[in-house]
């Protein structure tokens, strides 16, 4: 009886030991008597006991792998360090276990091999400058290669390009000469800016300047012509009350002697004064005296 309960334990293991769970994103191929039989996807799965055989288990998962620096030479003969970056992704379990013994091996040869063609026929600053030409060419050129292998290649990067040490110490200084060419055509624009907004400033202060003095000189016009206009009508006003009193002869004779004193001023020696006038003045005089001796 222990023997039995021994033997149906043995049993139970058995057949849980060949009870296989295949994971998410992986598949398993199996062999039957040697040969290729299926591959299982995800779920239960049960495997026949010495007939079936697991033979591989693959990640359907994206890969990357980063292959070292290759030796390449430019058409103008420059020898550089480039290291690739690879991004693939296992399509077809079968063909990926029979269809080549070594896949990444087989991946790393084959991309030293096209970036060599492809680098061979750009010189030195094309290789520097289109990245991504060389990017769409190799994964094309990959893609195409190892579709046999059952492996999708999403994706290739350079990830560094070397160049030897004096073109870097050619290529730096070239930059530094840039940057200062740079830099003095910054400077001397900026020196012409200021230039041009001296100017300018310059320009608008004298035009400031010239309608400040133009509107004082206007200013100083309209002044002397309202002070000559207040004046004439003044001495306007001052006829017309003239007019208005009825003013005798005497009166007008005296008004021009004075008239003619103010136009001597004291400088002339002669001045020749109307009879009218004359008589008129004779008058006054004596006039001047009759009061004075009535005084007395």
């Amino acid at each position: 009886m222990p023997f039995i309960l021994i033997l149906i334990l043995l049993a139970i293991i058995f057949v849980i030991s060949n009870i296989k769970i295949v994971p998410q994103a992986h598949a398993y191929v199996i062999e039957r008597f040697g040969g290729y039989y299926g591959t299982w996807g995800v779920g239960l799965h049960f495997k026949v006991p010495f007939v079936d055989r697991i033979a591989k288990k693959v990640s359907l998962k994206e890969h990357v792998v980063d292959f070292p620096p290759q030796p390449v030479i430019t058409e103008d003969n420059v020898t550089m360090q480039i290291d690739t970056v690879v991004y693939y992704q296992i399509t077809d379990p079968k063909m990926f276990s029979y269809g080549v013994e070594h896949p990444m091996m087989a991946i790393e040869n084959l991309t030293a091999t096209t970036l060599r063609n492809i680098i061979g026929d750009l010189e030195l600053d094309e290789t520097l400058t289109s990245r991504d030409t060389v990017n769409t060419k190799m994964r094309a050129i990959l893609d195409e290669a190892t579709d046999p292998w059952g492996i999708k290649i999403n994706r290739v990067e350079l990830k560094n390009i070397i160049p030897p040490v004096e073109i870097q110490n050619a290529m730096e200084k070239q930059m530094k000469a840039e940057r200062e060419r740079r830099e003095s055509i910054l400077r001397a624009e900026g020196e012409k800016k200021s230039a041009v907004l001296l100017a300018e400033g310059e320009k608008e202060s004298a035009i400031l300047r010239a309608e400040a003095q133009k509107q004082t000189a206007i200013k100083e016009a309209e002044g002397e012509a309202a002070a000559i206009l207040s004046v004439q009508t003044a001495v306007a006003e001052g006829i017309r009350l003239i007019n208005a009193a009825a003013p005798s002869d005497a009166y007008i004779a005296i008004k021009a002697l004075e008239s003619f004193q103010k136009a001597a001023d004291g400088k002339a020696t002669k001045i020749i004064i109307p009879s009218q006038i004359q008589g008129i003045a004779g008058l006054a005089s004596s006039v001047k005296e009759l009061l004075s001796d009535n005084d007395k």
